[in-house]
């Protein structure tokens, strides 16, 4: 993306578009996903401009680890799950960007190697409700404000 401005992500980061943050610092934010695959879907991304996740500083990946290690706790005590996902994608907005969600199915996040109908489709996650992510969200937010963390 050549023109920052339109960036979907920085705009989040910076205040200019509407997001229901759990988390918030000088290098890193993290707020609810609107198309949830599972509920808790967070998305945490860099302030910074940076379209690659290889490109990201290695304090500012560190940090969006750490933060991904006290979220799954949370995640998996909220939504009484066994295991919850990290990942990083980037096919759909040229912004770095990390997953972390509660693996409810095993499909929740799968590869099409891993599936055996030659046929497949898909559809995209509904968007949920700004009542439920804003109630999700304050949840998450409370959580990490009380467990402990080297940069909370």
């Amino acid at each position: 993306m050549s023109n920052m401005s339109e960036c979907i992500f920085c705009r989040i980061a910076s205040g200019a578009v509407h997001a229901h943050f759990v988390y918030r610092s000088p290098r890193v934010v993290a707020f609810l996903d609107i198309h949830p695959i599972r509920a808790g879907h967070v998305q945490i991304i860099p302030r910074e401009h940076l379209a690659y996740f290889d490109s990201l500083p290695a304090e500012v990946s560190a940090e969006i680890f750490n933060l991904a290690q006290r979220l799954a706790p949370v995640l998996r005590q909220r939504w009484n799950v066994e295991r919850v996902a990290f990942l990083f994608t980037g096919t759909d907005i040229a912004h770095a960007h990390a997953h972390v969600l509660p693996l409810v199915e095993p499909t929740d996040i799968t590869s099409r190697r891993y599936i055996a109908e030659e046929h497949v489709s898909f559809q995209g996650a509904p968007r949920a409700p700004d009542s439920e992510l804003a109630a999700t969200a304050a949840v998450i937010e409370a959580a990490l404000r009380t467990s402990p963390g080297e940069f909370a």
